[in-house]
């Protein structure tokens, strides 16, 4: 299964995919300078089915499968951050793109930053969102025992994604989200590969990465959800601090999935940082 399905949800999007191992899916529409939009570690492509169709109105906007999800191929062995930003990597040479404006969400924003400091001339913009700084991970243990309890635990204990997804959603949405995007939050979770969940979850805390964020020199928006809880406010204000030149914007009402929780304030804050780049 490689598309989100539920009631009211868009057409498939059309993909297409990056040849070599594993084969990376992704979604397009638009030209211009590319917009790669890169899912969290619960997403796939077609969250960002309203990103696409708005920015692919002034740039050409792709959004990925990150290896292990979506229509994009499994993988042996284990992977890291760095596994992921090399992907990127093969995924815009593949377009054809000297640079590339990266548009990343929680993990995906990870690797966003991860891409940054390993491909610097590669970057034209950076968009972080609903993330926290690509360094040692700071999470008390407390934190990453209540992460890995309403995720990892119950997969490993024999529960399927579908099983999961309610109460993961639950705990990541605001307290203003609408039901159909509940719903497409459940449908996304729902549709995970557990055994490659599980690997995405041990790579996203295991991870020991101790780069310099202050070396990038991309312009680069932080937007972080309003009540998003998984990686508040203060997590993205030290993450704007960490960047030179960096701008934060919150978007009003979201939780942690702010490019669905509220699509118009997060596309009109988008669209207001990337058109004057382009």
């Amino acid at each position: 299964m490689d598309e989100v399905s539920y009631p009211g949800a868009p057409p498939p999007w059309p993909f297409v995919q990056v040849p070599g191992s594993p084969r990376i899916a992704f979604s397009a529409c638009g030209s211009g300078e590319l917009v790669l939009f890169l899912h969290g570690i619960g997403g796939n492509r077609s969250n960002w089915y309203r990103q696409l169709t708005a920015v692919g109105a002034f740039a050409r906007a792709a959004s990925w499968d990150a290896r292990g999800y979506g229509a994009s191929d499994d993988y042996d062995g284990d992977v890291t951050i760095a596994d992921f930003a090399h992907d990127v990597r093969r995924l815009i040479d593949h377009c054809g793109a000297a640079r590339v404006h990266l548009v990343g969400l929680s993990l995906g924003g990870r690797i966003a930053q991860r891409f940054a400091l390993l491909y610097p001339q590669r970057v034209a913009s950076l968009t972080l969102v609903d993330t926290r700084p690509d360094t040692r991970d700071t999470r008390s243990p407390d934190e990453r025992a209540a992460f890995l309890a309403a995720r990892a635990e119950p997969l490993l204990a024999g529960r399927t994604p579908a099983d999961i997804a309610p109460a993961v959603a639950r705990g990541l949405a605001g307290p203003d989200i609408a039901d159909a995007a509940m719903q497409e939050l459940v449908a996304s979770i729902s549709m995970l590969r557990a055994g490659s969940y599980l690997k995405t979850i041990k790579a996203n805390l295991d991870d020991d990465f101790a780069g310099d964020l202050s070396s990038i020199s991309a312009p680069t928006l932080v937007m972080v959800g309003e009540h998003d809880t998984l990686t508040p406010l203060p997590l993205a204000q030290e993450l704007a601090a960490c960047i030179p030149g960096a701008v934060l914007r919150v978007v009003p009402g979201a939780g942690h999935l702010s490019n669905i929780e509220n699509a118009s304030a997060f596309n009109a804050c988008l669209g207001a940082f990337l058109k004057p780049l382009l």
